[in-house]
């Protein structure tokens, strides 16, 4: 059997950028096959569900995490260097992928009922996440009782999730030779008291369970002009609105709208929902109690908000560097990983002993 670190940069070496992840699927499937299964491994897509444990009569752990890496620069091959290991998704989120197969390799497996979720196409728009169909179509992954998403968190216990959508502001002007500017009119120019007021939006507390989440907004991509002597007709704004637990998408988007008040066509493009960190369930206080490094709110998005919405209490813990995710170089520290895979297993200890 391989060692952490070992199967981590087998992960790695296997290029995943988003919509390209079939090798890392097979590859996966084809590792999985030399373990003993509770049942056939189910494919949806570039997706895998790993029925891995079953027959304990307790509570049923879904392990989720994606396959797909953010497409970043990397100067030299997946490689350990000193304590640390370097390649495309080492952090985020192989290496809770590397924890997931761990798992499953082990001789040892805790007397848990244990599915492994491979998902494809996490890092972009909320309707391309592979997540969503597997959870509409598997026979039993919408029961499970709890879900961990293994995304990086340094060891630490991440509840719930904020909300995150995004929305392209259009502002819409008439063109005009730049020398005589009075025949048309500037659209760049037609922003400015709008982004006046989004400079001025400060962040608003929201304190949920004890932990305090921040609703924010940011414009975070700008286009427009025809030519540098040439007045814009459209100039067009991507604004990032991300929200606490407690909001719900549709007051969102009304935020948004009367930020925006009529001064520029407003398209909502990606809509992601927020998600209730479930700091009571039983469940999840035992994770809390089996050595993580702390207990913190996710001030991102992630997929924990897919199973929260079928009712399912789910959190964020993995072992990579949270700091790493989607950096140029990125890297995790290799000692995080044998502490994430003892925090796990205490974890699922805990659970197989524990009755609903």
């Amino acid at each position: 059997m391989q060692t952490l670190a070992e199967t981590l940069l087998w992960l790695c070496r296997i290029k995943s950028p988003i919509g390209e992840e079939r090798e890392i699927c097979d590859r996966v499937s084809e590792r999985l096959q030399g373990v003993a299964l509770a049942a056939p491994i189910r494919r949806y897509g570039e997706s895998i569900v790993v029925p891995l444990t079953r027959g304990n009569r307790g509570p049923h752990v879904a392990l989720a995490g994606h396959l797909d890496v953010v497409r970043t620069e990397h100067e030299g091959p997946a490689r350990i260097e000193g304590n640390k290991l370097y390649g495309a998704g080492a952090a985020d989120m192989k290496s809770g992928l590397a924890l997931m197969l761990e798992l499953a390799e082990a001789a040892n497996r805790p007397a848990v009922d244990v599915t492994l979720v491979f998902y494809a196409r996490e890092e972009g728009p909320f309707a391309e996440n592979e997540l969503g169909p597997v959870l509409e179509q598997d026979p039993e992954l919408s029961r499970v009782d709890v879900a961990v998403a293994l995304e990086p968190s340094d060891n630490k216990l991440q509840l719930g999730c904020g909300g995150s959508l995004h929305a392209t502001a259009r502002f819409r002007g008439r063109t005009a030779h730049s020398a005589r500017p009075w025949q048309g009119e500037n659209a760049i120019q037609k922003s400015a008291s709008f982004l006046a007021r989004l400079a001025a939006e400060a962040p608003i507390s929201h304190v949920v369970d004890d932990l305090e989440w921040r609703s924010v907004i940011s414009a975070t991509m700008a286009s427009g002009g025809r030519g540098r002597n040439v007045i814009p007709d459209v100039f067009e704004l991507n604004l990032n609105h991300r929200f606490a637990p407690g909001t719900s998408a549709e007051d969102a988007q009304s935020y948004v709208r009367g930020l925006v008040a009529n001064e520029a066509e407003l398209e909502f493009t990606d809509v992601s929902p927020s998600a209730a960190p479930q700091r009571s369930h039983p469940l999840v206080r035992l994770l809390a109690e089996s050595g993580v490094v702390s207990v913190e709110p996710k001030q991102a998005w992630t997929d924990v908000a897919r199973f929260a919405s079928l009712g399912i209490p789910a959190v964020n813990f993995g072992p990579g560097t949270q700091a790493q995710a989607h950096q140029k170089n990125e890297w995790t520290e290799l000692a995080l990983l044998d502490v994430g895979r003892d925090i796990l297993r205490g974890w699922l200890g805990k659970v197989a002993a524990h009755t609903t």
